[in-house]
């Protein structure tokens, strides 16, 4: 029987949207990329950010097609890519965070409250979104099955988590604290960045 490396990360997932309070949830390389994938499901179109966050979010829908538009407004801990039910919660990790019928995109970066180095997650409530960003992260292959034998009818991206960075996460969640508190928003503003200056500001 041959065996699926993938399992630990499935364990990985499973014991995040247990402490979230999602239905489901899927590890990816990054909360940058988390961003990406939610808006390439949605086709998003124009989407609202703070200024003052951080580069990534605002590439990340430019790549997928969207235009960005930044508002000023002050935000902790999380923030919402209006009028999307997407959610930057890159500065958020505690237990029972999840908004239901929303897509909330975490990070685990060395900076955040779960500190695997890099790594981020969605969190969902529908299986139709979970199903599309599993495949869509593993360049549009099943995670059970091998390439020989798999049928791949959609293009992907190379987005997945790794199993050795899910079994990290597996162990630093034996000690992870009920409650955290929000990481500070300590971003330079957007509009002050040549390549955003262009914007739409509301």
């Amino acid at each position: 029987m041959r065996h699926n490396p993938f399992k630990i990360v499935s364990d990985f997932e499973e014991t995040v949207a247990d402490y979230t309070g999602s239905k489901y949830a899927v590890a990816i390389d990054s909360c940058t990329n988390a961003i990406f994938l939610c808006c390439k499901y949605l086709n998003v179109k124009e989407v609202t950010i703070p200024n003052k966050t951080y580069i990534s979010p605002a590439i990340s829908i430019i790549h997928a097609g969207g235009k960005v538009v930044i508002e000023d407004k002050d935000w902790l801990g999380i923030y919402q890519l209006k009028p999307y039910p997407i959610f930057d919660a890159a500065k958020r990790f505690t237990s029972g965070m999840y908004i239901k019928n929303s897509f909330m995109c975490l990070s685990f970066h060395i900076k955040k409250q779960l500190k695997l180095g890099k790594g981020g997650m969605i969190l969902t409530d529908s299986i139709e979104a979970r199903d599309w960003f599993r495949k869509a992260c593993y360049e549009g292959r099943s995670r059970d099955k091998g390439i020989a034998v798999d049928d791949v009818n959609s293009l992907g991206w190379n987005m997945y988590m790794t199993p050795q960075t899910a079994a990290n996460g597996l162990a630093l969640m034996q000690n992870i604290s009920e409650n955290n508190e929000d990481l500070p928003n300590n971003y330079r503003e957007l509009s002050t960045f040549n390549i955003f200056k262009g914007c739409k500001k509301i």
